[in-house]
Formats: C-alpha cells, sequence, structure tokens
C-alpha cells in the first residue's frame, strides 16, 4: 500500500472557491475513478492557502492506471480547466507505509 499526498497552494483566499468548485465538480469524479480518498483537508495553521488531498492505492502501478483514467475523462479536465486558475503550485509525494505500520482501514477489493 502507498498513499499520494497532493498538496495545491491556491492564490490568497481562494481555498474556499477552490473546496466549492472541487465539491460541485471534482469530487464525484475523482472518488469515483480513485477510489480510495483518505483524507480531504485545508491548511488553518502554518502555511496558508494549501489544500492537502490523500489517497491510497496497492502500488505504483495501480496509482498510473488510475490518474491515467482520471485525466482521460473529459469531464475532469473540463473541471481541471475551471481549477487551474485558483493554484498557484501543486506537489505530489507517495508517502510509504514504515515497516510497523498497519493501518487502520483496509483498501476494498477492486475499487
Amino acid at each position: 500500500m502507498i498513499v499520494e499526498q497532493r498538496t495545491y497552494t491556491t492564490h490568497p483566499g481562494q481555498w474556499r472557491a477552490y473546496l466549492a468548485l472541487y465539491e460541485a465538480k471534482g469530487l464525484a469524479i475523482q472518488q469515483r475513478i480513485l477510489g480510495r480518498m483518505v483524507g480531504y483537508y485545508h491548511c488553518d495553521i502554518g502555511e496558508m492557502n494549501q489544500i492537502v488531498h490523500l489517497w491510497a492505492y496497492e502500488d505504483l502501478n495501480e496509482r498510473s492506471q488510475r490518474r491515467g483514467q482520471l485525466l482521460a475523462d473529459p469531464d475532469f479536465r473540463a473541471y481541471v480547466h475551471e481549477m487551474l486558475p485558483l493554484l498557484q503550485k501543486q506537489e505530489s509525494r507517495i508517502l510509504v507505509p514504515a515497516p510497523f505500520f498497519q493501518p487502520q482501514w483496509q483498501l476494498p477489493a477492486g475499487q
């Protein structure tokens, strides 16, 4: 299991607009295609105007396959066209669990 951490930095004060647009147009698409949202957050302390979302995958191959499907989806591409002007920066990290960590949740088969 791996977790992708995506951090989006919006233009100052645009994080609320980002979250509203995401909830209205991006959330359902990502849930359908990516399948395993671990969490979706905005920063309240520290660097401001940041949105952090986490997605779980079996491995990098599954991530690549699901991200490819997502980027090919015409509705997602239309959403991205509206969303990108709100952003200053995007970052992505792959988090690999420590050997002793056992997640408190299981990845549903086939999702």
